[in-house]
């Protein structure tokens, strides 16, 4: 054979262009037409959610005056039966909710972000596997068990010997901080795992300890990651349910002392709905959409921020 001869490579070893067949046609285009109904599904759904508050909202912004609303300092509906009597300011149940908010996140987001430096750069792996899994189940906890839990243990074993009243703020912030522990740490360790080996490295290489490459290189790797997950555990704290109206109370207050009783925008909208003297068209029916409109608000706010932060701050490896 010449050298000029082009050498002929076997059938099976020639580039040939691969056709799908008709069956696997009818596959994708079934796949491709169930996720588009799939993602039509969920904006039809937030679509209907936001459009039934802002009719629902109506009813009651149409009857009251919004600054009165907005920069009100008492909140009355469902506890007073006559509507002439009706003190709707938002800020008791703003602060009632921001209050207790911000004592789960005192106590979510160190011990969570402990936890999840210590599960990724300090713990062997078999503590890991084992610490790991148990974080998992916390976050599984039903929320009744913790509010009977801060009920029956937090406040008549730790807050009643300090002087807090049987429901207080602080016994249902302590326990949102629990429940939003294992968020925070799952989701800040996720973060601290992914940064590549290699900056490690280079620490070390810099003569750095494992405490220098954990504080000066890796958190702020994953910066971007850990304040999204402080952002997320912040939004599912405002919009816990069940805690709150078992622990916190049912009397709206306006004032940052977490010592006595506190209700939040959910606990108000659980108490209404439970109500039976709540007659749909009253104020104080609509006042259910007004509360969770702003609500609603709030949780798209802390969102954007977390979705800006994310971007703003996100590292790129290759």
């Amino acid at each position: 054979m010449s050298s000029g001869t082009p050498v002929e490579l076997p059938s099976a070893l020639r580039k040939r262009r691969m056709r799908p067949s008709a069956t696997s046609k009818r596959n994708q285009a079934f796949v491709v037409s169930l996720l588009t109904l799939c993602a039509t599904l969920s904006i039809a759904t937030t679509v209907g959610i936001v459009t039934i508050l802002l009719t629902e909202s109506f009813g009651f912004f149409s009857r009251i005056d919004l600054g009165d609303f907005l920069l009100g300092t008492e909140w009355t509906i469902g506890r007073s039966k006559n509507e002439a009597d009706y003190k709707y300011g938002i800020w008791p149940l703003l602060l009632g909710t921001l209050r207790i908010t911000l004592i789960a996140m005192a106590i979510a987001i160190p011990l969570g972000l402990t936890t999840a430096v210590y599960l990724s750069e300090y713990a062997p792996r078999w503590v890991r596997s084992i610490l790991k899994p148990v974080l998992e189940i916390l976050a599984g906890m039903p929320t009744v068990v913790l509010g009977y839990f801060a009920v029956v243990v937090i406040t008549p074993s730790l807050l009643e010997p300090l002087g807090f009243k049987p429901y207080n703020a602080m016994s249902a912030g302590i326990a949102v901080g629990i429940l939003c522990l294992p968020l925070v740490s799952s989701l800040a360790e996720d973060a601290l795992q992914a940064v590549p080996r290699g900056l490690r490295e280079a620490a070390y290489g810099l003569g750095g300890t494992r405490f220098d490459s954990v504080v000066k290189v890796v958190i702020p790797a994953a910066m971007s990651g850990i304040v999204s997950a402080f952002l997320l555990a912040f939004a599912r704290a405002i919009g816990e349910t069940m805690i709150v109206a078992l622990a916190a109370g049912s009397i709206p207050t306006f004032t940052v002392d977490p010592r006595g009783p506190s209700q939040t925008m959910t606990g108000f909208i659980v108490e209404v709905f439970q109500s039976e003297d709540v007659i749909p068209g009253t104020i104080a029916y609509y006042s259910i959409y007004a509360v969770a409109l702003t609500l609603f608000l709030l949780t798209f706010i802390t969102t954007l921020i977390g979705q800006f932060v994310r971007r703003r701050y996100r590292e790129a490896y290759e």
